[in-house]
Formats: structure tokens, sequence, C-alpha cells
């Protein structure tokens, strides 16, 4: 159930549960790069970080006459954002974060590369946090342009000018868009420019809003010579005329596509976490037995059910419907009755299961996307949704 890359290759053990290894060995996982907190609770997310290099060089193959940011905010999408730029330090273009806090953790944990805001400052006092950590920001609106005119940096800020092609959050206005790179531009102390956007249905190959928003920037842009950056996982993926000069991989970097099931670039990408647990009770029902709260799921014949040590305080979805895919002990199962917030039941009917037994909730064998699906939800709420009670364990064979 756990990722075994390094397993493989350092101890030539199959990956058991945190429970049955603690009763026969200690301690638990002692391998290089490899960290985890054992804690009497059979729960954690195993992070493959092998899969998040070969995913950020995915990315990088897909576009091969860009750089690319690593995107890491929230955490890393949850996964932990510390851990995902240390592993991939030696070889990312630079990492992107939604804000100053979050750059902040990296530079202080030692991370070196180019580190860009995506939402720019929140106030004029934050520019001189971005100075002295040398970090590179967006700038989305006129008040963030006056407060960047209006900074005495150390040095020359490098600024990303966000211009709104279609998506209509934040961005400048495509008439607006020569004006404001001439103010840049003429600001002393203002260094690199590079003009962005982003796309709102490039996970919807065919449909035409991106085609319309490429039109938009480019006129928008037309006789400016500015590196361009507009592909996130989903344009990286199907919209190659999109890539620009520097593209920004986040959902991907994580093992999720964000296209519909089937396209053929998606299976090249390796799932990075899996959230796990383990069986902790197992019960027999008769027909006419309801499971758990408010009685939604009533067994038709009898049944075997197992209790995963899992629920919606540690970001299982409350939502999951009857069904939702599950692995107990390797066989794909589903999952009966509503969401607790620290236990789910399961269908046993057909395996093998004891108390202690390995439960994957996403990971190699249950995609996070059918997860996702069956809860009405997108795999981004799911990772990043992970509960601080969830421990973390990172699994890797380089040095």
């Amino acid at each position: 159930m756990c990722i075994k890359t390094a397993v493989a290759s350092v101890s030539g053990d199959r990956c058991i549960s945190p429970v049955h290894r603690a009763k026969r060995d200690a301690p638990l996982w002692s391998w290089q790069n490899c960290a985890m907190t054992l804690s009497a609770r059979p729960l954690r997310a195993c992070i493959d970080l092998d899969a998040l290099r070969h995913n950020y060089r995915l990315a990088r193959q897909l576009a091969p006459a860009t750089r690319a940011l690593a995107v890491i905010k929230a955490n890393g999408y949850g996964h932990g954002a510390v851990a995902v730029a240390r592993a991939l330090a030696p070889e990312a273009d630079g990492f992107a974060v939604a804000c100053v806090d979050e750059a902040l953790e990296l530079r202080e944990s030692g991370i070196q590369n180019p580190i860009l805001l995506l939402e720019g400052s929140f106030s004029p006092d934050e520019i001189g946090q971005v100075d002295r950590a040398q970090l590179s920001m967006v700038v989305h609106s006129s008040q963030q342009l006056q407060w960047v005119l209006a900074a005495r940096p150390s040095r020359r800020l490098d600024c990303w000018i966000k211009l709104d092609s279609g998506m209509h959050r934040v961005g400048f206005a495509p008439e607006d868009f020569a004006s404001v790179h001439a103010r840049f531009a003429a600001c002393p102390h203002v260094g690199a420019l590079v003009a962005m956007t982003h796309f709102a249905r490039a996970d919807e190959p065919e449909h035409p809003y991106t085609d319309q928003q490429l039109a938009v920037f480019g006129q928008a842009l037309a006789g400016l010579r500015l590196p361009r950056s507009l592909a996130n996982s989903a344009a990286i993926l199907a919209w190659p005329q999109a890539h620009g000069d520097w593209t920004r991989p986040g959902i991907m970097l994580y093992g999720v596509s964000p296209l519909p099931d089937g396209h053929p670039l998606t299976a090249d990408l390796r799932p990075v976490m899996s959230l796990e647990s383990a069986l902790i009770a197992i019960r027999d029902l008769l027909p006419g037995d309801a499971v758990g709260y408010g009685g939604r799921f009533v067994c038709d014949r009898p049944l075997r059910i197992g209790v995963a040590a899992v629920g919606y305080a540690d970001g299982y979805p409350r939502h999951a419907r009857d069904g939702t895919p599950v692995a107990v002990n390797g066989q794909r199962t589903r999952l009966i009755g509503r969401v607790s917030m620290d236990m789910i039941t399961l269908d046993l009917t057909g395996i093998d299961a004891h108390i202690g037994d390995p439960v994957e909730l996403w990971g190699r064998l249950i995609p996070v996307n059918a997860v996702a699906q069956a809860s009405d939800t997108i795999a981004y709420q799911l990772f990043t949704g992970i509960g601080r009670r969830v421990s973390r364990s990172y699994v890797s064979s380089e040095r």
C-alpha cells in the first residue's frame, strides 16, 4: 500500500501497515531522505519524492523551450511545501507561491531558487519583505502598481504583469496593458518584467475559450518584447501553443491530471501522495442493519464491514457517496455509510482482511480523482484539506 521505490531499493521488503511493522521491528523507516512520525493512530500521507521529480521533468519535457516555475502554494498542495521545494531545488527554475508568508517559509528553510508571489503584495509594507527576501511578484492591479512605483527597495524588483485575458478575477484590462508596461519600464527600481495571464478553461481541450484568451493576450502584447507566461498544468498538457517562455505546473506535479479521463499525455503522470490508514474494527452485519450516522446505507444481505481510522477531520470528504472506491489489502472495495469525523466504514465482501490491515484512501491503487468525483469536489481540495493530525512520510531513492 505504501510507496515502494525506496523500500525495494533499500530493504527489499514489501510495504506493510505501520501497525504491523511497529509490532515486528523498530524503529520504523530509517532510510535516507525518508522521515516519518509514527503515532498510535495508523493514518499518514506517504509522499513519493521520486514521483514528484518525475512529474516536474515531464512538465519540462512537454515544453522544452520554456522554463518552469513549480507551483507549491498551499503547503505544496498539501504535500509539504518545504519538503517539495527541497526535492525539486536542484533542478527547478523557480517556485511559485501565493503570498509572502509562504515564500519566507521557503527562504528560512534554505531555498535559494527564484520565488514568485502569485498574488503579489497585499500592502505596501510587504514590498520591503519582497526586497529583503529577493522575491519576484505578480502585479495585477493599479493599487499594486502604485506600491511598486513608490517603493524604495535596495535592489531592482522583478515583476510579472498580469493581464486579464478572460478569467475576470484579477489583472489589467487588455487595452491598458501597454501603458501599464510603459510605467513599469520607466521606473528605475523595476528589474526584469514578464507578461502573464491565466486560463479559465484550459482543462477543456475542445472548448474554444482558451484560443480566445490566447488571441486577447497576443493582441494586448503586440509590439512588446516581453517574456510570456500563460500555461498552467492543463495548458502544458493540452495547449502547446500556449507554452510561452515560462510555464507554471501545479497539480500535475503531484501526479493528478487536470484533463478529462483518457487524454494520452496524462498516463505518464505518477501519483505522489498515498493517503493510508488501517482497519481498526471488523463487524458482521445482517440484512436490514443500518451503518453509521443517519442509517444512509442499509445492508441488503449479510455483510462483513470494516472500520478505518480516517474521517472528515483528517480531510477525507464528508460528502463521499456510498460506493466511493477504497482499497483494503491491495484490493479495491467501496465506502458504505456516511463519513464520520474520525472513521469510515468499508465493505469487506470477498476480502481476506484483519484488524491492522492497510487501507488506501487514494494513491497508486485508488486515483484521487475517483474519490473527488464521488464526492462532488476536486483533487486540489482533497490534497489541501489534509488535516493537521495526518503525519507525512517522505520516500526517495535519490540523494
